[in-house]
């Protein structure tokens, strides 16, 4: 879709992750995907993961949003994550899953320094430096949260922990990607 790869098409005809969208105009999802799958060509792979930094990585908030921008009041019924507030869970906030994905991509591209940086951003203990902040994120900063919400004054608090599979996928790419082991047997 230009600089980007879209999303979804439903069966109605309608499009996710299009910029003609006035909602979920980019998804991350896709982005990562064309890299991890190997299915993009790397200038569109490039173009793609420098659209997804330029529109979703939320560096004030330390957050990866899912999408951009949110659904709320467009004709796109995406299912049950429109019933989530703009902003919230995975409705144009962070979606743990998605954000690991974009940092195993940034690595698969080279990106070593890029993609340990989005690790450290997503960190929960990045969001319990001080006290502002540990009222702001208002979860447990020692556990990975399946998202962060990313909009208004819930920008930056952190959702659902304890029970999300991100957590594993943090802790595979902090070794395979980041520190760059490989275990085997």
């Amino acid at each position: 879709d230009g600089k980007w790869y879209k999303r979804a098409f439903a069966d109605n005809g309608d499009i996710y992750g299009s910029m003609e969208n006035e909602e979920c105009k980019i998804d991350s999802i896709a982005q990562s995907w064309s890299v991890i799958s190997g299915a993009g060509d790397i200038e569109k792979k490039e173009s793609a993961m420098k659209s997804l930094e330029n529109h979703l990585v939320d560096n004030e908030n330390g957050l990866i949003k899912l999408l951009d921008p949110a659904f709320d009041k467009s004709k796109l019924e995406p299912g049950y994550i429109k019933s989530y507030l703009p902003g919230v869970r995975e409705n144009g906030g962070q979606y743990t899953h998605a954000a690991v994905w974009l940092i195993i991509a940034e690595s698969m591209l080279g990106f070593g320094d890029k993609a340990t940086e989005l690790y450290r951003m997503i960190n929960p203990i990045e969001h319990a430096r001080t006290k502002e902040s540990c009222k702001k994120y208002k979860v447990e900063p020692y556990v990975i949260p399946a998202d962060i919400y990313g909009a208004g004054n819930l920008a930056g608090r952190g959702g659902w922990t304890w029970y999300t599979g991100s957590a594993s996928w943090y802790y595979k790419t902090g070794i395979e990607n980041i520190l760059g082991l490989k275990i085997e047997n």
